[in-house]
């Protein structure tokens, strides 16, 4: 450990501290792949009846860490220890299932064909006595999914139905059903929404009560300040700095992770701020969502950056595809940047209209995982870079270097495949892909989901800067910070309706919050 965190923090109970021992330590981890060491030499201690924190910025070993934790892969070197008992690595995940350490990820991993049941008891065998397996499993799963979302889905349901919040409740009702000594939650927040989200955190409260620990990774500070008791520090593949939560601010956690100070929530919103042009460049006309519902009015105008917000499955997703002419609803969507607003009625209508959308789901929706980093971020302007039907894969070089270093991508070489790059690294090549295209309409949803804080400070300059150009942004977001300090307004979407809409004076945590669950404010 640096000499950092020595002398700024407060000492952090080790294995021998009260003769308590970790249920989960590393100690001088290292891990290579080929000439890239990810991890240099790190350790974590993870007591009884505690929420600790992993923080630092994308591609600074958290998921390598979490992977040795967890047994997708081994260390090169370094000893894992299990409540006291040395291990050179875990073989797999079922070894540390085994060893009683579960963990879920920030993708939903779940078997589209099977039912939640079957997701939920994906790879379980032998829990319960023959002939009454079934009726205790779906029992488990119920309770458990109920504690988490409020009211359970069907148990029979095929999972890929659901929306990506209620998938992803499943992936750790999977987890709790092993009740874990260790629970890991690897930015599984992420796709949570805010009420699953705070049950989620309940039930965390409560296990790590009865003497389970839980390793917690989040980009979200607030999170991380309302549920963590410890926070370890990873900077280059080392751990930095173990501190306790009351010792550990903003300021100093982002200096621990980055080297460097980076502004407050005020002074960014001051920076970013941007006023809206007149010109109104999308419109909607008679928008329904779902059938029944009432009419979304909704103008966008050119420089204006606005928030898209509410619980999950409330319409945000559905009302940011019908800007881009696909899915399912009633009305007319209509753009133009000349003044002249044109129907959209597809999506290839909207990118001929200059419509950029950059979706949720990296891995299924926006990444040629089988390409290079230069091939995924060339795949929209493919034909700039094509003289005589020749494209010119040199040409795509030299621009998507523009755009490295515009947003601080961090990559090898061009030509090493997109998933050599950390997720946050490979978000950037999306959303690179659709700046290269210069966009008139920018359609973003949820960006920044699960990259670090880095990452979304150059993301947000980014935005800023195309708000400055004259470019109109619409965003959807489940990060309240990012509402409040980013947006120049926020549209909040209630049972598939607009129900409230928020300057950038009015937007606040509280005042967001309540109209996510429908209560109107003074200052709506």
């Amino acid at each position: 450990m640096s000499p950092e965190a020595s002398t700024a923090n407060e000492p952090v109970a080790g294995p021998s501290a009260g003769f308590r021992v970790a249920l989960l330590s590393g100690v001088g981890l290292v891990k290579s792949f080929g000439a890239t060491r990810a991890l240099r030499g790190c350790s974590v201690d993870v007591m009884p009846g505690e929420v600790h924190a992993i923080m630092g910025e994308n591609g600074s070993g958290k998921s390598t860490l979490i992977k040795l934790l967890a047994g997708v892969q081994r260390p090169d070197a370094g000893m894992l220890k299990v409540g006291g008992t040395d291990h050179r690595g875990l073989s797999s995940p079922r070894h540390a299932l085994e060893l009683g350490i579960a963990a879920v990820f920030q993708e939903t991993l779940v078997a589209d064909p099977r039912s939640v049941l079957e997701n939920v008891w994906l790879g379980v065998d032998g829990i319960f006595r023959a002939g009454a397996g079934r009726v205790e499993k779906s029992e488990r799963a119920q309770a458990l999914l109920t504690e988490l979302r409020g009211e359970a889905p069907s148990l029979q349901r095929p999972i890929e139905e659901l929306s990506i919040s209620e998938r992803q409740a499943c992936c750790i009702a999977r987890a709790l059903v092993r009740d874990p000594r260790v629970l890991i939650l690897d930015e599984a927040t992420s796709a949570l929404d805010v009420a699953t989200r705070d049950r989620l955190f309940a039930i965390l409260t409560r296990i790590v009560g009865e003497g389970s620990s839980v390793i917690f990774i989040s980009h979200r500070m607030d999170e991380v300040e309302e549920i963590g008791d410890q926070i370890t520090v990873l900077r280059s593949g080392e751990s930095v700095a173990t501190l306790s939560r009351s010792a550990a601010s903003v300021d100093q956690l982002v200096r621990l992770m980055t080297g460097s100070d980076h502004l407050s929530g005020k002074a960014q919103r001051e920076i970013l701020a941007t006023p809206a042009r007149e010109a109104t460049i999308l419109r909607t006309e008679g928008l329904r969502l779902s059938p029944g519902s009432a009419t979304v009015e909704f103008e966008l105008r050119s420089g204006e950056i606005v928030g898209v917000a509410g619980l999950e499955g409330h319409g945000q997703d559905t009302f940011l595809h019908a800007l881009r002419g696909a899915g399912q609803f009633e009305g007319e969507v209509r753009c133009g940047l000349d003044g002249d607003l044109s129907p959209i009625r597809s999506p290839r209508d909207a990118a001929r209209h200059g419509i950029g959308y950059v979706p949720r789901e990296r891995r299924a929706e926006a990444l040629f995982e089988a390409l290079s980093v230069r091939d995924n971020f060339a795949a929209r302007t493919i034909r700039t870079d094509a003289r005589a039907g020749i494209v010119s894969g040199r040409r795509a070089e030299r621009r998507l270097h523009h755009y490295v270093d515009l947003l601080n991508v961090r990559l090898g070489r061009a030509r090493d495949p997109i998933t050599t790059l950390s997720g946050g690294n490979q978000q950037k090549i999306v959303i690179a892909r659709w700046l290269a295209a210069k966009p008139g309409i920018l359609l973003l949803n949820d960006p920044t989901r699960g990259i670090d804080i880095a990452a979304k400070r150059d993301v947000y300059d980014s935005l800023a800067r195309l708000a400055r150009e004259g470019v109109g942004i619409v965003m959807v977001s489940t990060e309240l910070d990012e509402l409040v300090e980013l947006m120049d307004r926020v549209v909040v979407f209630r049972e598939h309706e607009l129900f409230a809409e928020l300057s950038r004076e009015a937007a606040t945590r509280d005042s967001l919050v309540a109209r996510f669950f429908g209560h109107e404010g003074e200052d709506g």
